[in-house]
């Protein structure tokens, strides 16, 4: 099924305000834990939310049914998190969040923590 275009958000606050439901009460947990767990710059690219550590670290995606949870490197971060699946390039996976799934603030914190120190030990992961 095609992506429905849409004009990307002005801001990470503004993408916020423009979900509803479960995927704004999973978007606004996920987001507060990330930035709870280090210190990130939040931006609007590719019309979601990266969060950038020394290159981008993770995403957080809103989308119709599902929101997604993406690292960089999230496929060095299986053992924290074995729902991460590996996908695109560099060392991506993502976990995919649906209304009935759940993450915890631990898990959440683990990944984010272990997330930045690779980009600190390994560099920009988009410096290939």
């Amino acid at each position: 099924m095609p992506m429905k275009k849409t004009i990307p958000a002005a801001n990470p606050e503004a993408y916020i305000a423009s979900l509803a439901g479960w995927r704004l009460d999973c978007v606004t947990t996920l987001r507060d834990t990330v930035k709870a767990a280090a210190k990130l710059e939040e931006v609007i690219k590719w019309s979601h939310l990266v969060y950038f550590s020394n290159g981008p670290v993770l995403l957080i995606r809103a989308e119709e049914e599902r929101v997604l949870f993406g690292f960089w490197r999230g496929q060095l971060l299986r053992a924290i998190e074995p729902r991460l699946k590996p996908g695109g390039k560099y060392e991506m996976a993502t976990l995919e969040l649906r209304a009935s799934d759940t993450i915890t603030p631990t898990t959440i914190r683990k990944l984010v923590k272990a997330a930045v120190k690779l980009n600190q030990d390994l560099g920009d992961p988009t410096d290939i």
